[in-house]
């Protein structure tokens, strides 16, 4: 076994439920295995070691008042014992795992070669004990029950230190547990504050409850932990303990919320039978006239009515990047489809020009906050983009207003003036070439020129610019270009949302 922690990995803790009894230990690991075996996970079988000799105070040892000290010493096993459950253990396929509760322990794991080390919550934050586990070339697994969010931090940052392999379980330490003391929502918060952590869930719920592992999976968690035992009627069950029937149960409903899960980390691919059935209840798109073969098809030119003909487009396909062109003469009221229409999507160029924008901010290291607007302006169409355009991300508009005016390389935005508004322009990357009222000057980072109201202005970056523009009280209609074909252009501008990722 390589030394992970494999996922999903459902974690069967023995505790003492071998009573004591290695013949008993040995035919609990056997039933649990032949349940394991059905099921498509991996699993572990979990010891606990103390060194008795040592871990009891000698005046408390032999003392039947002390509810631990009376179990510890009646399950007691020898050290061949443990040997021969840890082989059954193997025999039977599982994961092996003990937790120890002092440092002796830990020598008896490496000397054993289990496969993990678990940290009791008791003994999360047992320093001189955490010191001994982390010598171990182990990974581990460490309860959480009753530590305040400073000792978590403390641990979780010990063992990254470390460069250990390991994971942390979100765990109540109620035997059993209540259902209003889960607090489930526990393991978003722990996966927010140790992103790249392993976060799992120790159960102690009622046994017989397989709810909770079905919330716990659509919570993220691929590990698990429970206490498991075999009864029989010399040997009963604690309250918190599964019998194999309980855990096949426990893992059945663990199998059925990953099928509900299903995939979550892509978006995912179409379902076929999914889109026949929402594109039946969708509108088609319907000749308002006859148009003829060769005809650019408008707004003013088509109805959408249901229901959709086989095959024709729909309204889900008619957006303002989305050019109709007739291919073929079609007839009033007859379905515009593609075999008498072409259809050309530009939407994917608004994504291109978005993502030249980011990467030339990143390059030039201009952070820009998350859910600034920002505006392409294509002003004689985004065919000619490239030649002329720019792109303006609002920063704040107020009674003054900030924009970055990003312009890529080579291009030209055009002359253009405004009635209102006087602006600043803060050149903070590239060489621009600006032109007022027709007379041209350029202007590097660090140059500041201030343009009046009515001052025409328009600029070329050929390797590309950012301009930081501070300015009164941006009107959308207060831009005023000298070329009245960009004036009659009233699709000259599309508006997103910038994102930093």
């Amino acid at each position: 076994m390589s030394a992970t922690i494999p996922t999903p990995l459902f974690v069967l803790e023995m505790a003492n439920n071998h009573m004591g009894d290695v013949q008993h230990g040995l035919d609990l690991i056997h039933a649990f295995g032949k349940v394991c075996k059905d099921f498509p996970f991996n699993f572990a079988l979990k010891l606990q070691y103390r060194d008795l000799g040592t871990f009891i105070h000698p005046a408390a040892k032999g003392r039947d008042d002390l509810k631990y000290v009376k179990r510890f010493e009646e399950t007691r096993l020898s050290r061949p014992e443990f040997d021969r459950l840890v082989a059954a253990m193997r025999e039977q396929g599982f994961i092996t795992m003990a937790t120890p509760f002092d440092e002796p322990s830990v020598d008896l794991i490496d000397e054993q070669d289990l496969d993990i080390i678990k940290i009791a919550s008791c003994s999360f934050t047992d320093w001189p004990l955490l010191e001994r586990i982390v010598l171990s070339d182990k990974p581990i697994v460490a309860s959480t029950a009753g530590a305040r969010l400073e000792e978590i931090d403390r641990v979780v940052s010990f063992f990254a230190h470390r460069h250990k392999e390991f994971a942390i379980l979100h765990c109540v330490g109620e035997y059993p547990t209540p259902d209003d003391h889960m607090h489930l929502s526990q393991m978003d918060f722990l996966r927010a504050r140790y992103p790249g952590v392993r976060i799992g869930f120790s159960t102690h719920e009622q046994p017989d409850n397989i709810d909770i592992v079905k919330l716990a999976i659509a919570k993220g968690a691929t590990l698990f932990e429970k206490h498991v035992g075999l009864p029989t009627d010399t040997y009963t069950l604690n309250a918190y303990s599964a019998n194999p029937e309980q855990v096949r149960a426990w893992l059945q409903a663990a199998q059925q919320a990953w099928i509900l899960c299903g995939t979550g980390d892509a978006r995912l691919p179409a379902n076929p039978q999914e889109i026949s059935s929402l594109r039946s209840l969708q509108r088609g798109i319907f000749a308002r006239r006859a148009i003829a073969a060769g005809e650019t098809i408008s707004s003013e030119d088509v109805y959408f009515a249901f229901p959709p003909q086989h095959n024709q487009f729909t309204a889900n396909n008619w957006f303002k990047y989305a050019d109709f062109t007739a291919t073929a003469d079609i007839a009033r009221d007859e379905a515009v489809a593609p075999s008498n229409t072409n259809c050309v999507d530009r939407r994917a160029r608004i994504w291109d020009i978005a993502r030249q924008v980011k990467e030339l901010l990143s390059r030039t290291q201009i952070v820009v906050p998350g859910g600034a607007d920002l505006e392409v302006s294509h002003h004689y169409g985004l065919d000619r983009f490239d030649e002329v355009g720019l792109v303006i991300i609002t920063v704040i508009n107020r009674g003054y207003c900030k924009k970055l005016l990003v312009s890529l390389p080579g291009q030209i935005h055009p002359e253009q003036y405004h009635e209102k508004k006087e602006e600043t322009f803060h050149i903070i990357y590239g060489e621009v070439m600006l032109e007022l009222n027709g007379v041209g000057r350029l202007y590097r980072p660090g140059d500041v020129v201030t343009i009046e109201p009515g001052v025409r202005h328009a600029f070329k970056a050929e390797s590309g610019a950012v301009i930081e523009e501070i300015s009164t009280t941006h009107d959308k209609n207060d831009s005023f270009y000298t070329d009245p074909a960009i004036m009659a252009n009233k699709q000259r501008k599309t508006l997103l949302t910038y994102w930093m990722d």
